[in-house]
C-alpha cells in the first residue's frame, strides 16, 4: 500500500501538488492522468524521493518514507522514464545489471537474472545481450528500460511517460506486454501518462490531476460513468464513452444461458471484451453468438440486446 497524506509541494509560487490524499493499493496497478504541469509526475517521484513533499507524508505499508535510507527506499522501487534513459555506450547486458552491479550481486546472480530478464520479454540473450541501445527498434528499448528496472526484483515500479516516444503499433504491444507482466509478478505500478486512453486501458485505479490537485481517483468504469467535474468530462468525452465501457467489460459478465444460432465456427471468448463480442455480431449480421469458456465449449450465448444494455449510462 502507498498512502499520500496531505502531501504538498511547491516550487517558487507554483503548488505542483495541493494537499493530496490517496490510496494506492498493493498489487495493483494506478494510472495518474493529466495535462502537462497538472502535478501528475511530482506525485510520483515523492514516492522514490526524487522529490520531497514540503507538507505531508508518503507512506508504504506504513513506514513514512522520510524516515527511510534512500538507498534502502530505492533498492525496491523500479523507475522507468520516457525514453527509457539507457546509457547509449552500454550493452543491453550492462544496462540490466545497472542495480543488481551497485548492490553487489556476484557476476553469476547477475548474469543469471541479465538472462531470465531478456527470455521474459522475449529477447534471446545469445542475439541481444551484447548489443548496444541503438541497435534495438523502440519497442525492445522500451521493453530493456523496464527489464532494468525490474532486475534488482522490486515491489513497486514507477513509470513516467514510459510509452510517449512510441509508434501507436509499438506503444500497444508495450502496454499489452506490461499488462502481462503485472498479472505474473503481482507488481504495484504507479504509471503517468496524459493519454486517458491508455490511462484506461491500464489502470485498475485511474487519478485525474489538475494544478496540483486531485479531481477524481476510481476505477475506470466509476471515471466513465460518473466524470466528477467538467474538466473530467472533458477529458474522457462523449462521443464514445459507450464503446469505452464496453472495451472494459468481459463477455463474461454479460454472457446468458441458452443456445445461439448463427454461422458455422463463429463464437467469441469469455475473455473477450463486449466491445470485440458487438463487433463480431454486426459485422455478421447476428442478433447473439455462442460464447466459448477457457475449456472451449460454448455453454452460454451473447445477445446484441445485453451488449446495448451495459452501453447505457447508469442511473
Amino acid at each position: 500500500m502507498i498512502e499520500f497524506d496531505h502531501v504538498s509541494r511547491r516550487f517558487g509560487e507554483t503548488a505542483a501538488v495541493d494537499r493530496v490524499s490517496l490510496a494506492i493499493a498493493r498489487g495493483s496497478i494506478t494510472a495518474l492522468v493529466g495535462a502537462s504541469g497538472s502535478g501528475k509526475s511530482t506525485l510520483l517521484r515523492m514516492i522514490n524521493r526524487l522529490i520531497a513533499p514540503d507538507e505531508g507524508a508518503v507512506r508504504i505499508d506504513g513506514a513514512n518514507i522520510a524516515t527511510l535510507p534512500e538507498v534502502a527506499l530505492r533498492r525496491g522501487i523500479g523507475y522507468v522514464i520516457q525514453g527509457n534513459g539507457l546509457f547509449p555506450h552500454w550493452t543491453v547486458a550492462r544496462n540490466i545489471a545497472t542495480v543488481p552491479r551497485l548492490l553487489g550481486w556476484d557476476a553469476a546472480r547477475i548474469e543469471a537474472r541479465v538472462r531470465e530478464l531478456l527470455e521474459r520479454f522475449g529477447l534471446d540473450p545469445a542475439v541481444h545481450a551484447n548489443k548496444l541501445p541503438h541497435a534495438l527498434s523502440g519497442g525492445q528499448q522500451q521493453r530493456v528500460g523496464v527489464a532494468r528496472a525490474l532486475a534488482a526484483e522490486p515491489q513497486i515500479l514507477l513509470m513516467d511517460e514510459p510509452f510517449g516516444a512510441l509508434d501507436p503499433i509499438i506503444r500497444a504491444r508495450a502496454q499489452d506486454d506490461l499488462l502481462a507482466l503485472q498479472r505474473r509478478l503481482g507488481i504495484t505500478i504507479v504509471i503517468v501518462t496524459h493519454d486517458m486512453d491508455e490511462a484506461l486501458r491500464l489502470g485498475d485505479q485511474i487519478v485525474v490531476m489538475e494544478r496540483g490537485r486531485v479531481l477524481q481517483a476510481g476505477t475506470p468504469q466509476q471515471i466513465l460513468a460518473r466524470p466528477a467535474t467538467d474538466f473530467v468530462g472533458q477529458l474522457i468525452g462523449d462521443s464514445d464513452r459507450a464503446l469505452r465501457l464496453l472495451a472494459l467489460t468481459p463477455v463474461a459478465e454479460a454472457a446468458e444461458p441458452g443456445e445461439a444460432g448463427g454461422l458455422a465456427g463463429t463464437n467469441v471468448s469469455a475473455s473477450d471484451t463486449l466491445r470485440d463480442a458487438m463487433g463480431a455480431l454486426l459485422w455478421h449480421g447476428l442478433g447473439s453468438l455462442p460464447v466459448t469458456d477457457e475449456d472451449g465449449v460454448a455453454r452460454r450465448r451473447i445477445s446484441l440486446s445485453a451488449i446495448v444494455a451495459r452501453a447505457r449510462r447508469p442511473l
